[in-house]
C-alpha cells in the first residue's frame, strides 16, 4: 500500500508542479486504532514554485485527489500551512507528530524545531473541546452507537486533559493520551473498545456504555468550564515563518 500512495504523491508533483515538503498518515492508522476495513487519510504540505508566489491572480491553497474506498489523498500550500501555524492550528501540529510519515524533507525538521513556539493551550482546547461536543451530541446519544465514535469523542476529551496538564501538543497516538489521562476504572471499558475497534468493521454498532457516557458528559462539562479561565498565554511572531518560507523558495 506504501508503494501506491508514493505513486499517488509523486503524481502529483508532475501534474500539479510542486514539491512535497511532508506527507503523512492523518487518521485511525495514525492514532493507533484502524480497523481492518479503514483507509488511508494521507496528508501533505507542498510547496509551489516561486513565481507562483508572484502572481496577482489567487492561486488555490489545497490539493486534492478524488476519493476512493482506499485512499483520502489531500495537501496544503505552503503559505497556508504558515499561516494557519501562526494560529496554532491543531491539525499541523497532529501531522508533523504523526507516526507513519510516507514522505519528508529537512523542511520537516525546521518546522517542528520552531511550531511549539506558536503553540496556544486556549485555541488548542477550543478545538478538540468543540470537536468532542459535536462529536457526543451526533454519535454517542442512541440506544445503539457505532464503536468507533467512542474514539472521536474520547481522543479529543483526553487531548485537552493532556494540553491542561502538559501545556503542551497532544500526541498522536491514542495509546499515549489513554495512558496518561484516562482515569483507570475506565481502562478496561475502553480497552475491550479497543479490541472491537482494531478487530471489527467499521460500521460495527454496540448499544451504548454508560458509564463511559457519563465520563464524557462530565468532562466536556468539567473543560468547557476550565476553558473559560484560561488566557492567551504568548503573541506569535511572524519572522520565523517568513524566513522559513522564503527558504523553501
Amino acid at each position: 500500500m506504501e508503494k501506491q500512495i508514493l505513486d499517488a504523491l509523486h503524481k502529483i508533483e508532475e501534474t500539479e508542479q510542486v514539491r512535497i515538503l511532508l506527507a503523512v498518515e492523518s487518521g485511525s492508522r495514525a492514532w493507533g486504532f484502524a480497523s481492518p476495513d479503514s483507509d488511508y487519510d494521507v496528508r501533505f504540505i507542498y510547496v509551489r514554485p516561486k513565481n507562483d508566489y508572484l502572481r496577482l491572480e489567487p492561486l488555490r491553497d489545497v490539493i486534492e485527489l478524488p476519493l476512493n474506498e482506499v485512499l483520502d489523498v489531500n495537501g496544503w500550500d505552503l503559505q497556508k500551512t504558515l499561516r494557519l501555524l501562526y494560529k496554532s492550528n491543531p491539525t499541523l501540529f497532529e501531522w508533523f507528530s504523526s507516526p507513519i510519515v510516507y514522505m519528508e524533507t529537512d523542511f520537516a525538521g525546521r518546522f517542528r524545531e520552531i511550531m511549539n513556539r506558536y503553540f496556544s493551550t486556549k485555541r488548542s482546547l477550543y478545538h478538540y473541546i468543540r470537536m468532542a461536543e459535536g462529536n457526543y451530541r451526533e454519535y454517542l446519544k442512541g440506544e445503539m452507537v457505532k464503536a468507533k465514535k467512542y474514539f472521536y469523542v474520547l481522543r479529543p476529551v483526553l487531548a485537552c486533559r493532556w494540553i491542561l496538564q502538559q501545556s503542551t501538543p497532544p500526541p498522536m497516538l491514542f495509546s499515549e493520551l489513554m495512558d496518561s489521562q484516562l482515569p483507570e476504572e475506565f481502562r478496561p471499558e475502553v480497552e475491550r473498545l479497543l479490541d472491537l475497534k482494531i478487530h471489527s468493521p467499521e460500521v460495527k454498532e454496540i448499544p451504548r456504555i454508560n458509564s463511559i457516557n457519563e465520563y464524557l458528559d462530565a468532562s466536556i462539562s468539567e473543560i468547557k468550564g476550565i476553558l473559560q479561565t484560561v488566557e492567551e498565554s504568548k503573541a506569535p511572531d511572524w519572522a520565523e515563518l517568513n524566513s522559513l518560507f522564503l527558504q523553501e523558495l
